[in-house]
């Protein structure tokens, strides 16, 4: 039996949203907050991906 972790949540309990929907804590879109738990572990990873993306862009 093959043993799976799923992708877990860049949630970090602080949760508010900036001008462009965008999480100051996870750095996730609203949409993407919502849609978290209905997501496969794939379209989680991208997620992250471009929850890095923006977390590099904001330090810019």
């Amino acid at each position: 039996m093959e043993s799976r972790r799923s992708v877990r949540s860049p949630c970090v309990s602080v949760c508010a949203l900036d001008e462009k929907d965008v999480c100051i804590g996870c750095h996730r879109t609203g949409d993407e907050i919502l849609r978290w738990t209905v997501m496969t572990d794939d379209e989680r990873q991208q997620v992250l991906e471009n929850v890095a993306r923006r977390e590099r862009s904001s330090l810019i």
